[in-house]
């Protein structure tokens, strides 16, 4: 299994490519500079099969639309977060204009299921509220890696005070992550990548 982070636009949204031997993607959170997203995918000789979103803030889906225009392949996101990702709210002047909705009916809700395939890659959703009322982890049970989104970071966790946002969801969702096992690897919206036990260990809001 393969994975990797692509920093993007003005405040270094993580986008992550996962790929196994198929040289099939997916596309978690492009957030912006869809060229510089579609140059790494042409790199590594890589076919996109769906475009993962863990949450719909502007910074984490502004080249959804371009890429989707170009690279055509379902998206999957939780219903919860989809109903306002373009609406006025979400957006934040100069940086980041209000996200264009792609022009695609090929939609997939991740709550749908807890399991997902998709060529040789296999993921399992958990629903992680708390930044956003849809907010998503998703974990590579095979590989023990998993990435967040901004429901945890290194050292920290997601805001809950923009629009969505619910402390108490968030404390719900950061215990749920600290069930898993402490070796997983863990791939943040923004910010260096972590494992669960070095979390459990040392930031002040998993403990």
């Amino acid at each position: 299994m393969n994975i990797l982070p692509i920093p993007t636009g003005a405040y270094q949204e993580m986008c992550y490519l996962v790929w196994g031997p198929e040289k099939k993607a997916l596309v978690f959170d492009p957030g912006f500079d869809a060229d510089h997203i579609l140059q790494s995918l042409a790199e590594n000789k890589l076919a996109v099969e769906a475009y993962v979103l863990t949450h719909t803030h502007y910074d984490h889906i502004n080249a959804l639309a371009d890429l989707v225009d170009q690279a055509p392949a379902p998206i999957i996101v939780h219903s919860k977060d989809w109903e306002w990702a373009f609406s006025e709210r979400n957006q934040s002047p100069p940086y980041y204009p209000r996200p264009r909705k792609p022009e695609t009916d090929n939609i997939q809700w991740l709550e749908s299921s807890k399991d997902w395939k998709f060529a040789d890659l296999k993921f399992q959703v958990l629903e992680t509220p708390g930044h956003t009322p849809g907010g998503c982890c998703i974990l590579f049970p095979e590989s023990q890696f998993m990435i967040v989104g901004d429901t945890l970071f290194k050292g920290s966790c997601g805001r809950t005070d923009l629009p969505g946002g619910d402390s108490r969801q968030m404390t719900a969702s950061l215990n749920l992550l600290k069930s898993l096992p402490n070796d997983i690897r863990i791939f943040p919206g923004h910010g260096e990548d972590s494992t669960i036990g070095h979390e459990k260990a040392t930031n002040f809001y998993m403990r």
